[in-house]
């Protein structure tokens, strides 16, 4: 089974800065055990475009799609043979990364 797992940082409690090693060899390990399938961190939310296109005409605008103090930061899609396996994963990339995790299921 697939499982997205979104890091979620705070912008008012932000995660260490320094995590960078850690989540290299926690990555690294991913591929080894055959969990890994994508990974990726994301810029900063002031970076985001906004696209609706479900009237008559596309409407762009910037900024992320829900003002708030957490965002997503980056993430990983992970496969796993169950849940609890996911989630053992996710306990140790949170301390790893220093951040929220959250983790769903693929339908």
């Amino acid at each position: 089974m697939r499982y997205l797992v979104s890091v979620i940082d705070d912008k008012s409690n932000p995660g260490s800065t320094d995590r960078q090693p850690a989540i290299s060899a926690f990555n690294e390990r991913l591929i080894a055990e055959g969990h890994w399938v994508f990974a990726g961190g994301l810029a900063d939310t002031g970076t985001a475009t906004v696209v609706d296109n479900r009237g008559g005409e596309a409407v762009f605008s910037d900024g992320p799609f829900v003002e708030s103090k957490e965002y997503l930061a980056g993430v990983w899609v992970w496969e796993a043979p169950d849940l609890d396996v996911a989630l053992k994963l996710a306990a140790e990339a949170s301390k790893i990364c220093d951040r929220k995790i959250e983790v769903r299921p693929f339908l």
